[in-house]
Parts: structure tokens; C-alpha cells; sequence
């Protein structure tokens, strides 16, 4: 009897917090505005075979809130909404997107943006295949080598031959127009390319435009000076996979060559409090202290002046 009761105790729990989630994405947009739908890197938190504390609560009680990284940009005025990555989880991410715009009618994005080939990027173009929607000619932008890719490997190349996406070039360096308000930049940033290009985009709408940059080994290797690239927008959501070297102490850390957040904040330490208030630090992995809303890492993150990208968040473009 205690175990039954102790069963429906969590499940209330947890049905409480899906609640929560609605609740929150059901407010409406009513100019082009870009929702954060997830902040976590590829694989999630809780993160398989993990048993460390971070995860060890998460796996009895999972947090609703912690989904792989993802962007919605929403455009009310000609009814349409577009998806940057396709992430593990965006089967979720697209039903809260489409809970945020006025037509109730549709399901997908008029276009999905990839940033490169690694699995809490792109996978979630499953769902458009056969075996769950079946989906017919759904748009997928990606540069050159991660279209090819998506081309020529299975079972992704099945995609492209069901014609369950349609998959359209971008070039680096070029601008997209989605609409007479909407112009998407994409630029090439360096990281670990296996199997394609890594992206960064620049998504700019009538008044306001932001970075998205999940993905980048260390600032320095770049090509371009990230404090002058802030400088030209009015957010910059940027990489913070880790928040310092002592949670990676279980790997190499030459593998896994991201911008540490404490180096980030180091590097934008002379910055204004306008120019570090566009920084939203996002993509954290399983181990980022700054996940939890009550830890250390955070106070330290928002009280310097940055912020901190959460699932709901809104910004208006």
C-alpha cells in the first residue's frame, strides 16, 4: 500500500510540472519573437549510465525543463514558425512552439535550421521518417557538407529519398530571407567536424537581431573576434558546456575543447553591463552546475551580469 501511494505521489508530481510547462507556452506571440526550446547539451540530463549527483535525483524524478538545445523563431504576421536544431527532444520542442503561436492547426515548422552533425543536433530528423510521421517535403537548411552528408549515409539519405525532407543549401557567409523582416546569416565556427561544417547563426528580425552559437571549440581559434561579433547584436546565445575544467576530470580535455564559462566571463570581464546583459550562456552539459537555478555557478553567472538561457525564455526581434 505505501509503494501504490508512493507511485501516485510522483505521478501527480510529475503530471504537475508537464502542467507547468503549458501552461507556460501557452501565452501567445504577437511579433517575431525567438523562445529558447532547450539548454542542455547533446545527450541530455540526466545523461546515460551517469551516476554522479547531478543525475542520480533525475532519473527518479526527471526535470521537465532540461531539454537539448534548441531555438524557435516565431513569425506571427505571415504564420509561421521555424525550428533551429533538431534535437533528441523535438518531438516536445515543436508541440511547445506551436503552443506559443496562433495557428493551433499547425504541427511542423516551415523550416528546420541544423547547425552540424553531432547527435543533439540533427537526430531528431528521425521522427520526420517513415516510422513516426512520415512527414512530406519538410524543408531542413544545412551548408554544404552536412547536407551531403544527410545525403549519403543512412538513415538519413532515406529521408532525402522518401522525400520526407527537402533538403536546401545554405552557404557561409550569405543571408537567407524568410521573410521581408526575417534575414538568417549563417557562419562557420571551428569544432570537431567529423562529419560536416559547424554553424553558428546571426537571425535578425525588424528591430532586434541575436547569435546562436551552441557549438565552439575555444574563442581564440575562431576567426573572428566574438567580442566585436556581440557588439553587433542584441543577444548572443553562446556556448557554456562546461562551467570550468574540475567537472571534466574524467576526460581528456584536449577531446572536448569548448570554451569553459569561466574563461568566457574572464574574456568579457571589461565589457560594459549592456554588452555582457546580451549574453545568454547556453548548450550546458549534464555536469554544468549552472543547470540548477540555485546553484553557486548561477549566482556567480547572473550576478556578474550575464545571463542564463532557460527553457520558455523569450526574446522579442
Amino acid at each position: 500500500m505505501k509503494i501504490y501511494k508512493l507511485h501516485i505521489f510522483f505521478f501527480l508530481l510529475l503530471l504537475g510540472c508537464q502542467s507547468g510547462i503549458q501552461e507556460k507556452s501557452k501565452q501567445l506571440v504577437d511579433s517575431i519573437t525567438l523562445v529558447v526550446l532547450g539548454n542542455v547539451q547533446d545527450a541530455g540530463s540526466p545523461h546515460i549510465a551517469c551516476s554522479k549527483k547531478c543525475c542520480r535525483d533525475l532519473f527518479v524524478k526527471p526535470d521537465p525543463l532540461r531539454k537539448v538545445v534548441s531555438l524557435g523563431l516565431l513569425d506571427p504576421e505571415n504564420d509561421n514558425t521555424y525550428l533551429f536544431e533538431a534535437s533528441p527532444d523535438m518531438v516536445e520542442q515543436l508541440k511547445i512552439l506551436k503552443n506559443y503561436s496562433w495557428n493551433k492547426e499547425k504541427e511542423l515548422p516551415e523550416a528546420v535550421f541544423l547547425t552540424h552533425a553531432h547527435i543533439g543536433h540533427y537526430t531528431g530528423l528521425m521522427y520526420f521518417g517513415k516510422e513516426a510521421m512520415n512527414a512530406k517535403k519538410q524543408t531542413v537548411f544545412a551548408l554544404p557538407k552536412m547536407k551531403e552528408f544527410l545525403e549519403t549515409n543512412g538513415p538519413w539519405s532515406q529521408l532525402v529519398e522518401n522525400e520526407n525532407i527537402a533538403l536546401q543549401e545554405l552557404n557561409a557567409g550569405a543571408t537567407l530571407q524568410l521573410s521581408q523582416k526575417i534575414q538568417v546569416s549563417p557562419f562557420t565556427v571551428p569544432h570537431r567536424d567529423e562529419y560536416s561544417e559547424t554553424v553558428g547563426y546571426k537571425i535578425k528580425g525588424p528591430n532586434k537581431s541575436a547569435l546562436f552559437i551552441p557549438d565552439i571549440d575555444k574563442w581564440s581559434k575562431w576567426e573572428k573576434n566574438i567580442i566585436e561579433e556581440i557588439a553587433k547584436v542584441d543577444y548572443a546565445f553562446l556556448d557554456a558546456t562546461f562551467y570550468d575544467a574540475a567537472e571534466i576530470n574524467y576526460r581528456d580535455i584536449s577531446e572536448i575543447p569548448h570554451p569553459f564559462i569561466v574563461e568566457s566571463m574572464a574574456l568579457f570581464k571589461e565589457l560594459g553591463a549592456t554588452e555582457k546583459a546580451k549574453i545568454q550562456f547556453i548548450h550546458f552539459n549534464h555536469t554544468n552546475p549552472a543547470l540548477d537555478e540555485h546553484s553557486d555557478a548561477t549566482k556567480k553567472i547572473l550576478s556578474a551580469g550575464y545571463g542564463i538561457a532557460r527553457m520558455h525564455d523569450v526574446f522579442a526581434l
